[in-house]
């Protein structure tokens, strides 16, 4: 028997997968015995492996979903004006944002989702500013800008980390 990778070369192994004739300087040593290269090969998950369309998806989600929180995330703090509060709306709106953009794509994860998440959380803080009496970033008040930014960090992080 010859090897299917270099016809010159006598061999009596077979891939433990596929059965190709394969020689020992093809052979790829698994847990389960020898491989060809190509069953031996590395294969990508299919919960990480997003294409085009479901970036498009995740994108026209995100931006509608951090219109939604916006919205709610102004009122509702408009309606209870403690800023304590707010920083429990950043983590609902992150926890909000990341769970409609996985079920969208379903619930496939990556780097990228993750940054579509994160900006849709950022968006959806800055559409507080469109309304009066939404979260303003005064500078003479340092205190009150710092936790508004803490809490957009924590929206930030609950977005990506959910679809990381």
């Amino acid at each position: 028997m010859r090897c299917a990778t270099h016809p010159d070369v006598e061999t009596n192994l077979r891939c433990g997968k596929c059965g190709k004739p394969i020689c020992p300087k093809c052979m790829v040593q698994t847990l389960v015995g020898a491989r060809c290269p190509e069953c031996a090969r590395p294969y990508k998950l299919p919960t990480f492996n997003v294409t085009t369309p479901y970036y498009l998806r995740a994108i026209g989600t995100g931006l509608g979903m951090a219109i939604v929180c916006g919205v709610a995330w102004w009122a509702i703090d408009w309606i209870i004006p403690f800023f304590s509060f707010s920083i429990l709306l950043a983590y609902g709106a992150g926890y909000a944002i990341s769970e409609v953009i996985s079920r969208v794509v379903n619930r496939k994860r990556g780097t990228i989702l993750a940054i579509i998440a994160g900006i849709a959380v950022a968006i959806s803080y800055f559409i507080t500013f469109l309304f009066p009496g939404g979260f303003p970033f005064i500078p003479f008040n340092l205190l009150r800008s710092a936790l508004s930014l803490i809490a957009l960090a924590l929206g930030i992080y609950v977005a990506v980390t959910r679809l990381r």
